[in-house]
């Protein structure tokens, strides 16, 4: 039992439920969940399911896989900042660990080329920018941010991928998690050693701006009431640890600005469902935060 529970560390089950809300969010914004629930046409209810249950499991298995090698590359580093972790610890030997992160891509990526081609693709690309992070790119200040925004935007094409000439229409709506996951990569460096006041004044400005950018997509297709309903929560989710951490930028504040963040994704995802006046399908997505908090009780999240 300890050894499964230390596979579960490893892989920071809260964090893969909001990859899970990502792909809800994907395909509602390409129209794969309409406003009306399963009602938009070509496809039956159950295929729908079956098609969202299928991307559901390949972001489990690429986001599981992703961070895994975060720590099986991070070992030397853990044991001497964070002893406690499943591979410092000895709980889990880093070859095994390897294998684990090596199976979960593999079946990430597989499962995706099963629904299409293109989700294939991006599960792959998804897959290399992820151990391209995990290995080089979280030791660069600035294209480390990048990459990581980078893992979560291609997470959200995989949610658009169900209709793949979807892509083409929205893909420059990927940029806003890009955006979003590279302000709360940039200030999660200072969950140790804690961090700057103006690193975190600029992460609140990139917050904003994200904020911005999904309501002005709602105002565009005539959501913001229903959108709001979804932001405003989100808002206050970031906000309040984020200037927790402003007054005192230490390690144990930062790292609750850093946890409160990645959990909040779910809202945003939320919200982006509501902006494409889906209230079905944010309320969906909405109901994965639970889960996700109560996981985060259990399993670290950063």
């Amino acid at each position: 039992m300890k050894k499964i529970t230390g596979y579960l560390r490893l892989m920071r089950p809260a964090n893969i439920v909001t990859s899970v809300a990502d792909v809800l969010a994907g395909a509602t914004i390409a129209g794969f969940f309409g406003s009306s629930g399963f009602g938009s046409p070509g496809f039956s209810p159950s295929q729908k399911i079956a098609t969202g249950l299928l991307l559901s499991l390949s972001t489990i298995g690429l986001y599981g896989g992703g961070v895994v090698f975060n720590d099986v590359f991070d070992a030397a580093l853990d044991a001497v900042e964070r002893p406690e972790r499943p591979i410092p610890s000895g709980l889990i030997k880093r070859r095994e660990a390897a294998i684990l992160g090596l199976v979960l891509l593999v079946a990430g990526i597989l499962i995706a080329l099963w629904v299409h081609p293109v989700s294939g693709l991006l599960a792959g690309l998804i897959a290399t920018a992820a151990l391209l992070y995990d290995k080089w790119g979280k030791h660069h200040t600035f294209l480390g941010p990048l990459n990581m925004g980078l893992c979560r935007g291609l997470n959200l094409l995989l949610g658009i991928s169900v209709l793949p000439a979807a892509i083409a229409q929205d893909w420059h709506i990927a940029c806003v998690p890009i955006l979003y996951i590279a302000s709360i990569t940039m200030i999660s460096r200072g969950e140790v050693h804690g961090g700057s006041r103006n690193l975190l004044y600029f992460a609140a400005a990139l917050y904003t701006l994200v904020i911005g950018c999904i309501l002005a997509v709602a105002v565009g297709k005539g959501a913001a009431p229903l959108t709001l309903l979804f932001l405003a929560p989100f808002a206050w989710m970031i906000f309040k640890p984020l200037f927790t951490a402003i007054r005192e930028p230490v390690g144990r504040n930062i790292g609750k600005a850093v946890k409160a963040g990645v959990i909040a994704l779910i809202l945003m995802n939320a919200s982006w469902a509501a902006a494409c006046d889906s209230l079905y399908l944010a309320l969906i997505i909405v109901l994965l935060l639970p889960l996700s908090l109560w996981l985060a009780r259990l399993f670290a999240v950063t």
